[in-house]
């Protein structure tokens, strides 16, 4: 079994990813606490403490969390992924995050014209899964991604800036922060302060996206489920296309589609990073219950 080097000096989503690395390396499925936090260079203690104050589950609940065979019970236990998902009921806690998102499409000239004459902000501040980089225009939330290691600041701010080549963006961290902050703490979500997303893209790519946001929390569905669900059965390529296009991550929950099987197929800011949302989610329904 490979080792992973200890990280001395890293943030609560640092150690994380090292943990998640550590699972997909050895199998979720039995988890040698000691050996585990000795992978991280952190005591057992410290690696419960961890997992407790990141997501609220302890390193066990977690690693099932995120399981392959995890999505696979998911899709096994709904025959139709997306009927159960709206049998499920907007009273439930499983919506409690994607029923205080509002969004709107922008008209298809601004689409067509790149947001020309458009001024929009930018700007960077911390979240679970490492510092979310987001845009903004004054609709609302136009682009969430994420920085770390790999991928600098700049480098995910110019991923989501391409979608608006002709707008003129300002960097306010100080403005972004605010966002960051209702999005990513279940304390902030209100029915009547909700979380408003701008989507730009085409009509394909924004009936898909309306549709990842019909996707409870805690649930998965499939590509071709989507597909089905808007009308064009046979896209589910195209679908998948669409998904891994989304402007908005986490938001709109592109890291809820899995493929037929129950894998958990690619995501644009990383599988590692996907596990960890799909992870920090069980323990937010944990939490609601």
């Amino acid at each position: 079994m490979n080792q992973i080097v200890a990280i001395d000096s890293a943030s609560d989503y640092e150690r994380i990813q090292a943990a998640i690395r550590y699972l997909s390396e050895n199998g979720p499925d039995v988890v040698d606490l000691g050996r585990f936090a000795r992978a991280l260079g952190l005591t057992e203690r410290q690696l419960t403490d961890l997992f407790r104050r990141w997501c609220g589950l302890s390193p066990k609940s977690f690693a099932q969390a995120v399981a392959l065979d995890h999505a696979k019970s998911l899709l096994r236990a709904q025959e139709s992924v997306l009927d159960t998902t709206y049998a499920v009921g907007l009273s439930s806690t499983s919506r409690l995050h994607d029923l205080f998102v509002t969004y709107e499409a922008m008209p298809p000239g601004m689409f067509r014209a790149g947001g020309a004459g458009l001024d929009m902000i930018w700007g960077a501040a911390p979240s679970p899964f490492g510092l979310a980089v987001v845009t903004a225009t004054s609709y609302g939330m136009s682009g969430l991604g994420f920085a770390d290691a790999d991928t600098s600041v700049e480098q995910a701010f110019a991923d989501l800036a391409n979608r608006w080549p002709n707008a003129r963006f300002t960097r306010d961290d100080a403005r972004i922060a605010p966002m960051v902050a209702q999005a990513f703490d279940p304390g902030l979500w209100s029915a009547d302060r909700p979380v408003r997303v701008v989507l730009i893209g085409t009509d394909f790519e924004v009936k898909v996206w309306e549709t990842l946001l019909k996707i409870p929390v805690g649930q998965a569905t499939t590509y071709s489920a989507v597909a089905n669900h808007i009308g064009r059965p046979t896209a589910s390529r195209a679908v998948g296309a669409a998904v891994g296009k989304n402007p908005i991550s986490f938001v709109v929950p592109c890291h809820r589609v899995v493929g037929t099987s129950g894998a958990l197929t690619g995501y644009h800011w990383g599988v590692p990073r996907k596990r960890a949302i799909l992870g920090w989610e069980a323990g937010v329904i944990s939490a609601a219950h």
